[in-house]
């Protein structure tokens, strides 16, 4: 069905040799990639794929925001051997799918959102809380019921503001969370707010990290980021 539409195998061949994946120029075929990544990584990076175009014509900060979780979502796994980094990377990707559903399907309450976040200096999900009475977590539990996702995508996407809540795929969850914050530290992009919620000790402790550990994966993000730039449209 992927390989029928061009335009999307193109668009799902482009992230998957995307320097992030390690294959960068290697993968050919949606049938390599499957192979390689696993379908459940694939049919991440198809929905990925679906979305890409809203989010780098209207959000574009939220996709370099997306981006940079997916690259610090895959260094942290690695380091720490988890299998399925693959799909953990594209966990990072979908992390915040809810928040580009309510910018497609309701801009003035995205707005008034957004506006709330300056007004009042809160994070993004505190606004929505407060405007909407519900947030961007809640429209992304709701659309990994609808599209079937399996749990290493599911709760990353649906708890990465709550990863202690995490039961199916707590470890996937605890290294998505942590790669949001990192990212809004050091400022690639923007998940719609400027603030920095804090980062749980105990998700740290999960994931067996030092200081010393964050601070090389940090600096190992720096260099990912450059190779990225491919996948970043110009504003």
């Amino acid at each position: 069905m992927i390989q029928a539409d061009q335009v999307l195998s193109a668009k799902v061949i482009r992230l998957i040799n995307s320097a992030f994946f390690g294959f960068p120029g290697k993968i050919s075929t949606v049938t390599h990639a499957l192979v390689l990544l696993g379908f459940n990584a694939v049919k991440g990076l198809v929905l990925t794929a679906s979305v890409f175009d809203i989010m780098a014509n209207e959000m574009l900060n939220l996709w370099k925001h997306s981006l940079g979780v997916s690259l610090a979502a895959g260094i942290i796994s690695r380091r720490i051997k988890l299998q399925d980094a693959e799909e953990i990377t594209v966990a990072g990707l979908l992390h915040d799918i809810g928040k580009v559903a309510l910018k497609v399907e309701g801009p003035e309450h995205f707005d008034n959102v957004i506006e709330k976040v300056k007004e009042d200096k809160i994070l993004f999900i505190e606004a929505e809380n407060e405007v909407l009475g519900f947030n961007h977590t809640k429209v992304g539990e709701w659309l990994c019921g609808k599209w079937n996702l399996p749990a290493n995508l599911r709760d990353p996407i649906t708890l990465h503001h709550a990863p202690l809540r995490a039961k199916s795929a707590p470890e996937a969850t605890a290294v998505v969370h942590m790669a949001d914050i990192l990212i809004r530290a050091v400022g690639f992009g923007n998940g719609g707010d400027a603030g920095i919620p804090v980062l749980d000790k105990e998700i740290v402790k999960t994931l067996g990290l030092s200081l010393t550990d964050i601070g090389e994966i940090l600096e190992q993000m720096e260099g990912e980021f450059l190779k990225s730039e491919d996948l970043i449209p110009s504003e």
